[in-house]
This record gives C-alpha cells, structure tokens and sequence, in this order.
C-alpha cells in the first residue's frame, strides 16, 4: 500500500465549523495528514488553532456567518484570492433545533435549513466554479447524519437537512466526477461532543444508545476527521457520491 495516496501535504483544506467538536476533530485530522488548514465560523477558533499550529502547519481563522449564503459566497472567494485555490471542502457546519413537530416555527426551519443545507450547496458551488473553471481537481466532504437515514423526533428541519445533504452529494458527484472533482459524505453516529453531552449524561439515555451500538463506545471526533482525510486525499479518487457512515455500526444493527 501507497500511504503517501493518503497525505495532504501541501493541499489547502477549508473546514467550516472548526471551532469545536467534530469540526475540530476534522481540522486536526487533516493537519495530522499535512495539509494547511482554513477554519471558517462565528466563533473563536483559537483553540483549534493552537492544536492545528502545534502538528507543523498552518491554521487560517475566517469570521463568517454562514447563515447568510451571500456572505459565504463572498467569504469563499476572498479566501481564494487571498490565500490561493482551495484543494478540498469540508461542509461540517450545521445547528440543530428541537421542537414538536406540531409547534415547529418558519425560524426553526429556515435557520437550519439556511445553515445546514443551503450554504452548504452554495460554498460547494462556489469551489466547484473555481475547480472548473481552472481546470483543477478538488475533494468536497459533505457531512451527513444518522438522520439521512431515518427520522428522528423534534427536528423536522435538522431531518429534512441531512437528508438534502445526501442528496445533494450525489448529485454534484453526478455533475462533476467526470471534471476529477469528488463529492462524497460522512454520516456520523453518535459523537461525544459538546451537542451530546446531556445525552451522555443522563445514564439511562447513554445506556440506551450504547446497547445499539455494536462497537459498545461513543465516537471521538478524530473518528469522523480521519474518515474525511480518506476522502480528501487522492486514495479515494475513484469515490463520488458516497456515503460513509462513522458509526460505530448502528446502522447496521
């Protein structure tokens, strides 16, 4: 085996959501691997800087909000600009909101349907054009849900999202695969995060969860990067329009 199919050495990555859990997880990852780093949110992301920086490479901090898909576009392409092509894209920003379906609000659906799903396809657009447009490869990692497969309870739009999500990945996959640009996704399972920390708390909840999956753990958010520096790097060049999920099997149970 190839490893060097698996580096990033001297590949530019933007990760949006990289200030926290399975976002920071994926920064450090890909750092790990060789690859500069550009973070993208609305929160401080010192400390995903500060651990990027410690592995040898370099971690660009972009202020954006990603609610607003004009000012996504906008900020994708100063980037370019400034910083040089963008190699790969990892679409990891999302919210989440949790509400019975009969008393579910237009807010709580536009605002993750704005984040989760439309930014994403129009940050992917906004490399896409560049890729093509300059004749270059590029590797874009959508990240999915459990939810792309089933439907949950209390978030409707967080569903409705993550299914898009998967969707829309194997349509772009469809478009571009044949210009050498590789659109695939993560589904991740249950994460120990800042989102899970309630749900790992409560013993009976934790415990509930952990008997469904066969791996009898929760997932590390290195769990989720590790799958997305596969899928960014040239050893899975012949992927499009896939669907991993990390998960530690409970799809399969």
């Amino acid at each position: 085996m190839d490893l060097s199919a698996f580096s990033l050495a001297g590949k530019t990555i933007m990760i949006t959501g990289a200030n926290t859990g399975i976002g920071q997880g994926i920064a450090l990852s890909v750092a790990r691997a060789g690859a500069r780093v550009i973070g993208v949110g609305r929160s401080s992301m010192d400390q995903t800087a500060a651990a990027v920086r410690e592995q040898g490479v370099d971690f660009i901090p972009v202020q954006a909000d990603l609610g607003d898909t004009a000012a996504a576009r906008n900020m994708f392409e100063a980037v370019w600009s400034e910083h040089g092509p963008v190699d790969g894209l990892v679409n990891n920003a999302g919210i989440i909101k949790r509400v019975d379906a009969v008393d579910f609000t237009e807010d709580d659906w536009d605002s993750v349907m704005d984040i989760n799903l439309k930014t994403m396809f129009f940050l992917a657009q906004s490399l896409g054009r560049k890729a093509i447009g300059s004749d270059r490869p590029a590797k874009i990692v959508n990240i999915a849900s459990m939810l792309s497969f089933q439907g949950g309870i209390r978030v409707a739009s967080y569903t409705a999202s993550k299914s898009g999500v998967l969707g829309i990945t194997r349509l772009l996959a469809n478009e571009w695969a044949v210009r050498s640009i590789n659109v695939n996704a993560i589904a991740p399972g249950y994460i120990e995060t800042n989102n899970t920390e309630a749900l790992r708390a409560d013993p009976d909840r934790s415990a509930s969860i952990l008997a469904r999956i066969p791996a009898g753990r929760w997932g590390a958010p290195s769990d989720i990067g590790d799958a997305a520096v596969f899928l960014l790097s040239n050893a899975s060049n012949y992927m499009h329009g896939a669907v991993i999920p990390v998960d530690g099997g409970w799809l399969a149970r």
